[in-house]
């Protein structure tokens, strides 16, 4: 699936489709270069599992727990990871319990540590947009992107807009 997002607010109207389609759990990997808005995306996921304040990137601390009602999410940024092995060290594989709803931002600083994603996200700048485009690695993650493209209120536009 592409997507053309061609702001922040549809950025984060998407990131809260796609957080409802996740229902609470599963791990996502979002993937691209500084300034692709992996943070952003992850702000409208929270937000469509409860949470109403800021969203930080939590660079220099690797994760930043939120729980919400009955849903943990956990959003990771490996950007300065020095070495995949420190993730055992915050308690990673307690973290990215299947129960749990995992957001990893630069997940090929674990590569070989991390498990694979259910869903993989890919963010590019595009003009003054971005472009998404999302691969299922898992069947959780085919049924979230067949949740997607049916989630009422979620809909794409001809060219793969994203639209409330």
């Amino acid at each position: 699936m592409q997507l053309r997002l061609d702001d922040e607010d549809r950025q984060v109207a998407f990131g809260e489709c796609l957080g409802r389609a996740l229902g609470g759990q599963g791990r996502v990997h979002l993937t691209g270069e500084l300034g692709a808005g992996k943070t952003t995306l992850t702000r409208g996921i929270l937000r469509a599992c409860g949470h109403r304040g800021a969203v930080k990137s939590p660079t220099y601390t690797l994760v930043e727990p939120y729980e919400l009602d009955s849903v943990r999410v956990y959003h990771f940024d490996l950007y300065r990871l020095g070495d995949p092995e420190e993730l055992e060290f915050i308690g990673g594989r307690d973290l990215l319990a299947e129960d749990a709803l995992c957001v990893i931002e630069w997940p090929e600083r674990g590569e070989g540590w991390l498990p694979a994603p259910d869903l993989e996200v890919i963010l590019r700048l595009a003009g003054s947009g971005r472009e998404a485009t999302l691969a299922a690695r898992s069947e959780y993650g085919r049924a979230v992107l067949e949740r997607l493209a049916a989630l009422a209120g979620c809909v794409l536009d001809r060219e793969g807009e994203a639209a409330r």
